[in-house]
């Protein structure tokens, strides 16, 4: 029997409730073995660091709306959970809190220190987790994996060995990005483009000959010690006479060639550009073209070093404010002018990135990008939208090798030991090594190649952490084990959702990487959402300070809420959306009225538990089609329409617009009308069974379509009409069968005409100023269209209810009748006659309304017609007042005729 259901919906009673039970049960543990058609998605791992942003919360909602769909469609659903190292967030942690101490992680060395990493990651690394969880995330919990669990890191030296034996990775000194902050080489993804206001320096540097100059423009002087040469286009005139000899650099005297290449833009600035190949990228490509030697003069903390001669030991920074003023004294400062320009940023250290040459790990991209661009031809992976497949494909199309390795101590330890009794017990880079599994396997591979006696020594270094999740949709299932029943079963996953600022660095090392292992994409589709705006539509940042909590408005709303306003708001695939926010109140409009959708869903499940006298659905059985009325057969064919519009919204990603299609019906049509229109027959006994088993019917499935998005409420609401225990989950049911007969389009469209007709008449009883109690003497509706009119005539009872008239006509011509008022809908009229007393209050009522707007409008016309403030006051309140004069003259003309009608 169903149990009643309290006054008031309790979200965070509620949400708490069933996120055990489902957890209790193991609802969404999936079985290989299952049956149905298997459906994989592994959700992107969240940074063990972090804390649920409204990024996370987007992503989580719009992941866990398509696998609850593909659950009710009968799929073996497999949603893995994870989280990631986060390699210098952890140890940025971690190093203030040592320094805190005293102390720092030489001090205590490697191993103290990871035991501290490990420490901190059991006490601090499930925050994340447990806020996901909050938002009920219908994941996998028993399959959670960390990217430095046993199995992830067992697949992470694996696919290490392979590339290497395939000569895919190599060691090698290269430019890197630096980050000095974390003193480690840092990937693409975690620099961050900042536009900052700096300067553009202008500086002489005199011919070797003594016969001149040519002028360079820089933005960091400090790298000028280590310039090697300086460019030109071999096409420029201006220079043409000059390639091939030197200058003398200024403050270092060294002599510099003059070269001609392509890259040089001839029109931007002097056409001469300095070529500072140790600290450039793009001039590390002319020096290459050129032979220029490689000259480091920042060391690896952000200081000048030696080779920076008395600007040796100054910070960065400093040095460049010191070479200015040098080089202004000597007379090589041409001029000094601002500069609004585009610098990296580590995004983990906030500082500026160096590009700096480091001896580093690297893949070879590019036979990995070729067989990504052969699966693309044949659409693997598809893209939700389409759109952001050239994105992804020009990346892999203009693609630099991978540095993969990191000067850290948390993360992957790189598979690799170096043969030091070959370099005098230290590591060169120079230095033999052997890549292996393990030290025992190295000894052995080393003593085969070196002989016995050799001393080794692992690479300190540890894995760029996009390597080890770019083996994400496949190490979390198995591999490198190819039997293992994960893998077999669910690889590859069906589907990756993420954000499209990852596409590069994320999306592609994971194809890159899946293709040279597995042989396939790792996924079939990837679906691409947008950002979350905030409330001016800006970009939230931490920088900005501008980012809204979500766990503040789950506390307010409830995780449903917040679900459903997120999704709703997605107005295609990969659209930027924006969240309104009272940061003064910690409150959201938008939030709220998804809360208010729960509580009028709640109220109307309420109201059929009072009126199906203790039988559920089960009990009641589906109507007997010969018992139907037409208000029967139209709410049903419109839920076997919305049945399949949301089935095929959810399939293709339409989230959005699944969610706006079930909000309308369940809000208008099923609680505004639907309801209303079985009240009367609810009180009937002649028709009380057929109105209760259409009523169950119709909140039931509906609750099942709307599960995937309020999948809290739902589970309540379906368990307190079914009656059913807990141990039976609304989250594995089927979803409702489609009834195509059920469908008549053409009783669609009259119904909603007869529903906007009854709107003008409750339209024209508020004008009529009657009061909600009051009955209209008479409603006559005319209409030229046989159809309506037959729906009409059989809606009399219920128009009678749903207007309050005492008597209902239903015409094709419209009878004079007085005291009344009229309204048209369509090609159909609604003619009202209020009672006697009524009349003379809404006359007088009205010529009061209609003396106030003339009253307004000579005002408002005055003070336009005054010269004195048409033009000289602003011109927003000018604008202003005469929208209130349009406005003013609306009234008045309403007015008139309403009381035109009243005759």
């Amino acid at each position: 029997m169903p149990e009643a259901l309290a006054k008031t919906y309790d979200p965070l009673g509620t949400e708490t409730r069933w996120q055990r039970a489902w957890e209790t049960q193991g609802a969404f543990h999936a079985d290989p073995n299952a049956a149905g058609e298997p459906f994989a998605l592994v959700i992107p791992p969240p940074n063990v660091t972090g804390s649920l942003h409204m990024g996370h919360a987007f992503n989580t909602a719009l992941i866990d709306t398509i696998v609850r769909f593909q659950r009710l469609r009968g799929k073996n659903v497999l949603c893995l959970p994870g989280t990631d190292h986060a390699s210098i967030a952890v140890q940025t942690i971690l190093e203030k809190q040592l320094k805190a101490e005293g102390l720092s992680k030489e001090l205590i060395g490697r191993e103290a220190f990871l035991e501290r990493a490990w420490a901190w990651k059991a006490e601090s690394g499930g925050t994340i987790v447990s806020q996901l969880r909050r938002l009920g995330y219908s994941v996998d919990w028993q399959r959670q994996r960390f990217t430095l669990d046993a199995g992830c890191s067992a697949a992470v030296v694996e696919a290490f060995i392979r590339l290497h034996d395939q000569g895919l990775i190599y060691r090698g000194e290269y430019l890197v990005n630096w980050c000095p902050a974390s003193r480690s080489a840092v990937s693409d993804l975690e620099v961050e483009m900042k536009e900052v206001d700096g300067f553009l320096w202008h500086f002489r540097y005199p011919l070797s000959s003594g016969s001149g100059f040519l002028e360079v423009a820089t933005t960091r002087p400090e790298t000028l010690l280590g310039d090697t040469g300086v460019a030109v286009n071999p096409n420029d005139s201006r220079y043409a006479a000059l390639v091939g000899k030197t200058l003398t650099l200024p403050l270092v005297g060294r002599e510099i060639p003059i070269v001609a290449d392509e890259h040089v833009d001839p029109a931007f600035g002097t056409g001469c550009v300095k070529v500072t190949p140790a600290h450039d990228p793009n001039d590390f490509a002319i020096g290459k073209r050129h032979g220029l030697p490689l000259i480091t003069v920042i060391a690896k903390d952000g200081t000048m070093n030696e080779a920076a001669a008395e600007f040796a030991g100054l910070d960065r920074f400093v040095a460049r404010k010191a070479v200015v003023a040098e080089m202004e004294a000597l007379g090589f400062l041409v001029k000094t002018e601002p500069y609004v320009h585009n610098v990296p940023y580590s995004d983990r250290g906030k500082v500026p990135v160096e590009p700096l040459l480091s001896t580093q790990w690297f893949i070879r991209t590019e036979p990995l990008a070729a067989n990504c661009r052969e699966a693309f031809e044949k659409v693997e992976p598809r893209f939700v939208p389409e759109r952001w497949s050239k994105v992804y494909l020009d990346w892999l199309t203009n693609i630099r090798d991978w540095c993969i390795s990191r000067q850290l101590w948390w993360g992957h330890r790189i598979p690799a030991w170096f043969v030091i009794s070959e370099t005098a017990g230290e590591i060169t880079s120079n230095t033999p090594y052997v890549v292996a599994s393990d030290h025992a396997e190295a000894l052995q591979k080393a003593e085969l190649q070196f002989g016995v006696g050799v001393a080794l020594e692992q690479d300190p270094d540890v894995l760029d952490t996009w390597f080890s999740s770019g083996l994400w949709p496949f190490s979390t299932l198995g591999w490198p084990d190819s039997a293992a029943a994960d893998l077999k079963r669910w690889y590859p996953t069906s589907l990756l959702v993420t954000g499209f600022d990852i596409i590069f660095f994320w999306v592609a090392r994971m194809t890159m990487l899946a293709g040279a292992f597995t042989g396939q994409m790792p996924f079939k589709d990837v679906y691409i959402h947008g950002l979350v705006r905030d409330e001016q539509n800006r970009k939230m940042s931490k920088s900005a300070g501008n980012g809204i909590d979500p766990l503040l408005l789950i506390e307010r709303y409830g995780a449903d809420a917040v679900r459903f306003a997120l999704v709703r708001e997605v107005a295609g695939a990969g659209q930027d959306i924006r969240l309104d926010y009272n940061r003064k109140t910690d409150s959201s409009a938008t939030v709220e009225a998804a809360r208010n959708f729960a509580n009028k869903l709640w109220n109307a499940t309420r109201f059929a538990l009072m009126n199906l006298d203790a039988e559920t659905p089960q009990s009641l059985g589906n109507p007997d089609l010969e018992m139907l009325q037409q208000a029967d057969r139209w709410i049903l064919s419109r839920l076997a329409r919305v049945n399949k519009e949301s089935a095929e919204k959810y399939e293709t990603y339409g989230l959005g617009e699944a969610a706006k299609v079930l909000y309308e019906f369940a809000w208008n049509e099923v609680c505004d009308w639907s309801i209303e229109l079985l009240k009367r027959r609810l009180q009937d006994p002649a028709q009380q069974r057929t109105a209760r088993q259409v009523l169950a019917k119709v909140l039931t499935e509906l609750f099942v379509m709307l599960h995937p998005l309020m999948p809290h409420l739902t589970e309540e609401l379906w368990h307190g009409l079914t009656g059913f225990p807990e141990q039976k989950l609304l989250a594995l049911e089927p979803w409702p069968a489609l009834d195509l007969q059920a469908i008549d389009l053409e009783l669609e469209d009259n119904f909603a005409e007869m529903i906007e007709l009854v709107r003008v008449a409750r339209n024209l009883r508020a004008t009529g100023g009657m009061k909600p109690a009051q009955k209209v003497s008479r409603l006559v509706i005319t209409s030229a269209r046989p159809e309506l009119l037959k729906v009409l005539k059989l809606a009399i009872p219920d128009l009678a209810v749903l207007i309050k008239a005492e008597l209902v006509e239903i015409s094709t011509e419209m009878p004079e009748m007085p005291r009344s008022l009229m309204g048209i809908s369509g090609t159909s009229q609604v003619q009202l006659q209020l009672p006697e007393q009524d009349l003379d209050a809404l006359r007088s009522r009205l010529e009061k309304d209609l003396a106030k707007a003339e009253k307004d409008i000579a005002g408002l016309a005055s003070r336009l017609a005054n010269p004195n403030f048409a033009d000289k006051a602003p011109a927003d309140v000018v604008l202003e007042c005469r929208a209130n004069l349009r406005e003013a003259e609306a009234q008045a003309d309403l007015a008139r005729k309403r009381l035109g009608d009243l005759g």
